[in-house]
């Protein structure tokens, strides 16, 4: 794995060095958002992983975070945020992040989540040129409805045949777990225990940060498919979607 640390407390980094290269990872570091951007953008399909500080000098995180989903859609972000600070953590999921952690946190636990946001984005799409002939073998999908498909293996989803692009590994888990079901309703509660699959104390606006960056890359595509249940939480529900 090649991993970016974006963080501008060199003694945090030096300590998370000796973890990452205990798990033989190659990492990287930078000290401020400027640096960091630099590094990326050099080279922004190389990246398997990103950890990103809020707090960080010249380019916030938050500019940070958005500069790199300009870049890279895809590559998984875990924000390291001040446990106080649940505003910053429910913005940083609306900027892009994937997942985030609190400081001061223990890097056991930051080795876990590296690892568990990993497992779900190693695997990459399909080639354009077996898209069609895949699309035609339902067999292929591991969840299949009256408008929409979706490969766990290849991680693609398509609504009437459209494929909804640029899925970050959390989105993808929550739109599985949505339609695994359909017209299931699950709350905040659930989906929090379903789709972040260790010891979680989020916030279950987390939830809803995710839930809105999904529909707007779905809204791409076709008509809405996760609905809200005012009260409760929410439900994938794709009847009718060819009609729209």
């Amino acid at each position: 794995m090649k991993l970016l640390m974006i963080e501008d407390n060199h003694s945090v980094s030096q300590m998370m060095s000796m973890f990452f290269k205990k798990e033989k990872w190659d990492a990287h570091f930078a000290y401020d958002g400027n640096e960091a951007m630099e590094m990326f953008s050099a080279t922004p399909n190389d990246w398997d992983m990103i950890t990103l500080d809020l707090n960080l000098p010249g380019m916030d995180g938050m500019q940070v975070s958005a500069e790199i989903r300009k870049l890279s859609p895809t590559v998984p972000i875990i924000m390291l945020t001040a446990r106080d600070s649940e505003s910053d953590q429910v913005l940083g999921l609306e900027m892009g992040a994937d997942d985030y952690v609190t400081k001061p946190f223990s890097p056991i636990t930051l080795i876990a989540r590296i690892k568990a946001l990993h497992r779900r984005a190693e695997l990459g799409p399909i080639s354009k040129s077996n898209e069609q002939d895949a699309l035609n073998d339902t067999e292929a999908f591991d969840v299949v409805t009256e408008n929409f498909k979706l490969n766990t293996k290849t991680r693609e989803a398509y609504l009437n045949d459209r494929q909804i692009q640029d899925l970050t590994p959390k989105e993808f888990d929550l739109l599985k777990t949505l339609a695994q079901k359909p017209r299931q309703v699950f709350s905040r509660e659930q989906l929090l225990q379903l789709v972040w699959d260790y010891e979680y104390y989020g916030d279950e606006r987390t939830v809803d940060a995710h839930i809105k960056k999904l529909r707007q890359k779905i809204e791409k595509v076709g008509p809405q498919i996760i609905q809200t249940v005012w009260g409760v939480g929410y439900k994938f529900d794709d009847s009718g979607a060819d009609q729209q």
